[in-house]
């Protein structure tokens, strides 16, 4: 019986040592389940609870826990690009909404700084695109808006996926 409790703390030390060779991915993964709620959120009421929103400081700290190399000062550096879409955000009377700024505050420090202006550069495409095809079939005009939070969400995913995060 003892034989059989050993061989399963084996076991059981095999698998702990899986998932934390895998941690990275599974911080991402959970990252990316987040901001699928929220580009939801966005895409409804086109608005994002600040408590859901808030609630993404939980990823961002366990993204700590995984064992990457990135300097903390990248880390910093990338939040502090979203603390540029804050102020933007001010600047602008909420053209740009706190919300999507939030949200850059928050990927940025999970993600390091080169990888949200990646990040941002795909979503700033995309969104651009977007426009446009709606511009041309002539379903928005220069004053519409939409959401950013989907944009964000798909770069996001997109860049999981290809191993560029």
């Amino acid at each position: 019986m003892f034989q059989m409790f050993g061989t399963a703390a084996i076991e059981a030390v095999h698998v702990a040592e899986k998932i934390s060779d895998c941690g990275w991915l599974i911080c991402q993964i959970i990252f990316a389940g987040y901001m699928i709620v929220l580009a939801v959120m966005d895409i409804r009421w086109r608005k994002l609870s600040l408590i859901v929103l808030l609630s993404g400081v939980l990823p961002l700290a366990a993204g700590f826990l995984c064992e990457r190399e990135i300097h903390i000062i990248l880390l910093a550096a990338g939040a502090a690009v979203g603390v540029i879409f804050v102020i933007i955000s001010r600047v602008t009377e909420d053209s740009f909404g706190y919300g999507d700024s939030i949200l850059i505050v928050i990927t940025g420090g999970f993600l390091g700084f080169w990888n949200i202006l990646s990040l941002l550069a795909a979503a700033f495409s995309m969104a651009a695109l977007f426009s446009i095809f709606m511009l041309i079939r002539k379903k928005f005009h220069r004053k519409s808006s939409f959401p950013f939070v989907p944009f964000l969400t798909a770069a996001y995913i997109g860049g999981m996926l290809f191993g560029i995060y």
